[in-house]
């Protein structure tokens, strides 16, 4: 499987995703993790996040995702830096 980001860790718990444009939808599916998560973007952005059986939001603040929640990205016209914590 061919993971479509790049990832640098801060620290245990964090880590900077950055996404590309040249990633393919596709490569953007639908997942869930195995422990609750904070995301935010680093720098303003037109990508979305969304949820299983909600419609897409910007991404805007820390959204917090719960463990085991259906949830994708959708690409924007940019490159897109985020921050991740996982919380254990």
């Amino acid at each position: 499987m061919v993971i479509p980001y790049t990832e640098t860790s801060i620290s245990n718990s964090e880590v900077i995703r950055i996404f590309g444009t040249d990633v393919e939808n596709e490569e953007l599916k639908w997942h869930w993790d195995e422990e609750d998560r904070i995301v935010e973007s680093i720098e303003k952005t037109d990508w979305k996040f969304q949820f299983d059986n909600q419609l897409p939001i910007k991404i805007e603040g820390k959204i917090e995702i719960k463990k085991g929640v259906w949830h994708r990205l959708i690409k924007g016209s940019r490159d897109i830096s985020m921050k991740i914590k996982k919380i254990s």
